[in-house]
């Protein structure tokens, strides 16, 4: 079986030792070269080979052909498709050596990571400020501009981050979720809560609420 392997793919590359077919190998062999002939016309990125610049291409149509099956979702290349699709699984190949938790994705895994260490690579070019995670640096950076991206929908008011903007909303709102377990009172942002149970702690006898509906028993 291998003899016959051999015959189909005669020619073999002298740094790696795979075999390939003649037109093959020569295409093979750009992967041990620094020679990145295939250009991008918009962008200027160059690739070793025709198929890497033919991927790269739908990141400037924002063409996404390959569709999941069980959500709809759509993606620009089929590998970021089938990262995808282990969210639809209970799978977690991907395990902290540090305490044990497991991931569906190497990258969730790497991003985890951060959390045993104290390093913080990505800094603030304005402030200095360090984060763990690029995620968290973008968002950092809207306190240096007077960019407000996100607005509201009722009132128009505008935001720098999506955060501050989505505990804005319960302005809007009677909803309460949030209530203090000494006296009952509901409160709708969980900081006007932490503030009340603070004063509450400072007070001996509990919170102002609950002392009036224990004299007024």
């Amino acid at each position: 079986m291998k003899k016959q392997h051999m015959q189909e793919k005669p020619f073999s590359c002298h740094v790696c030792g795979k075999t390939f077919k003649k037109k093959d190998l020569k295409t093979h062999m750009k992967t041990h070269t620094e020679e990145t002939p295939f250009s991008c016309d918009i962008c200027g990125k160059r690739f070793k080979r025709q198929a890497y610049l033919k991927s790269h291409m739908v990141v400037h149509t924002r063409e996404k052909p390959f569709r999941c099956d069980v959500c709809g979702k759509r993606f620009s290349l089929k590998k970021i498709l089938n990262k995808h699709m282990k969210v639809h699984t209970k799978e977690r190949p991907f395990s902290c050596d540090v305490c044990g938790k497991r991931f569906k994705l190497k990258a969730a895994l790497n991003r985890h990571m951060t959390v045993h260490t104290e390093e913080r690579p990505f800094s603030c070019d304005v402030c200095g400020k360090r984060f763990k995670l690029k995620a968290m640096l973008k968002p950092h950076m809207a306190v240096h501009t007077d960019e407000r991206p996100f607005s509201c929908d009722v009132c128009g008011k505008r935001f720098k981050l999506k955060y501050t903007l989505n505990k804005h909303m319960a302005v809007h709102t009677e909803v309460k979720p949030f209530s203090c377990d000494v006296c009952g009172k509901r409160f709708k942002l969980k900081d006007t809560l932490n503030k009340h149970m603070v004063n509450t702690e400072e007070k001996p006898f509990g919170c102002d609420d609950y002392k009036e509906k224990d004299r007024s028993g």
